[in-house]
């Protein structure tokens, strides 16, 4: 996720859920550290940021080694960023 994305959806926030919903990934902040999630970990000189969730990508029947790119858009209604395709 990039620098501006992370900072325009998700400031301040450390962790997210993820969830499978029918064909897409759904990635939801969480305010509190105490209710889990994966850590939004820095990836780069830039401050973009990656999840690392390889029992959540096994569960939904990714190799360990599969690459992909989804395209997201924040959805009010859902509170979250939604990445179709998955």
């Amino acid at each position: 996720m990039s620098a501006a994305a992370c900072e325009q959806y998700f400031a301040n926030i450390d962790a997210v859920a993820l969830l499978r919903r029918d064909g897409d990934l759904v990635v939801l902040p969480v305010r509190h550290a105490a209710a889990g999630g994966y850590l939004l970990k820095q990836r780069n000189s830039c401050g973009d940021r990656v999840v690392s969730a390889p029992e959540f990508f096994r569960a939904c029947g990714f190799d360990d080694d599969a690459e992909v790119v989804l395209e997201a858009h924040w959805d009010d209604h859902a509170a979250a960023l939604i990445a179709s395709g998955l």
